[in-house]
């Protein structure tokens, strides 16, 4: 942005505070469970083969494992997408007051949470491509990467000349969504002759897409946040804080693979990360 010079400095440096907020929510939670899983898949599937040249029963583990590990990013995302877009404004008063609130910054990082779902679900599906493509597939993959770096630029002056900072989050978003697309086509590709559905992880039960819906912090933050005082603030947390119980109850008893995965698999990576 500084090269482009789309931007004034104080409107780069609102960026880079949201930037700096988003993005630790990706690396403390999706980071660690790419890294972890990109080394199951590795182990599990034999590279550059095909589905009906491999074990089937290790095939059939790491389809398992996809689905959920899909659905799971895609949770955490929706709840960080949709929560952030209601508590975008408080959380910046309390970070840094109303220099942060009062501006571009709440808008700019309802918009980042939007993107933190893209990476979510990207970082997922291209551990998965990474670790069962071959070598040849591999260098092609980088020319591609190469040709969505140079739309990246070519968006991200476009963009945030239209629209400011927002426009560059949406400049990310969309080179995201045409990496997940490149990932989703392989995948689909991937399992098209053998008996798994992975991709159907990207698609969360039904109750659990009307918690999202129906939930009433968006209401909340319209009545409540933030120029109320503390109390009423408070009263917006508490508001939040029993949607996403009633969120994660629906979870836990719609998704009872779901769940299953995550007691069996994902936190016992966590223990062995953390001996």
């Amino acid at each position: 942005m500084t090269f482009l010079n789309v931007l004034s400095f104080g409107d780069q440096g609102v960026y880079d505070i949201v930037n700096n907020l988003g993005s630790m929510v990706a690396r403390f939670i999706f980071l660690p469970i790419e890294e972890s899983f990109y080394i199951f898949f590795a182990k599990v599937l034999e590279r550059g083969r095909d589905v009906k040249s491999q074990k089937q029963e290790d095939v059939g583990v790491a389809a398992d494992v996809l689905q959920c590990l899909l659905k799971l990013v895609l949770v955490i995302g929706l709840i960080i997408a949709v929560f952030g877009y209601a508590y975008s404004e408080l959380a910046l008063d309390i970070y840094g007051g109303s220099l942060l609130s009062s501006g571009a910054g709440p808008s700019l990082l309802r918009y980042y949470s939007c993107y933190v779902l893209l990476l979510a679900v990207n970082g997922v599906t291209e551990c998965f491509v990474f670790a069962a493509m071959s070598q040849e597939e591999v260098d092609k993959y980088n020319l591609v990467m190469l040709a969505l770096s140079a739309s990246f630029l070519f968006l991200s002056y476009m963009l945030t000349w239209w629209a400011g900072g927002v426009g560059f989050i949406l400049a990310n978003c969309l080179n995201m969504a045409l990496r997940i697309t490149h990932s989703v086509l392989y995948i689909r590709r991937y399992f098209l002759s053998s008996q798994w559905k992975t991709l159907r992880g990207l698609l969360p039960s039904l109750p659990v897409l009307m918690e999202f819906v129906l939930k009433g912090d968006l209401l909340s933050q319209i009545a409540f946040c933030c120029d109320g005082g503390w109390l009423l603030r408070f009263v917006h947390v508490g508001v939040g804080a029993a949607c996403l119980f009633f969120v994660l109850g629906t979870v836990v008893l719609t998704e009872t693979q779901l769940v299953v995965f995550v007691r069996t698999q994902l936190l016992p990576q966590y223990r062995k990360k953390r001996l």
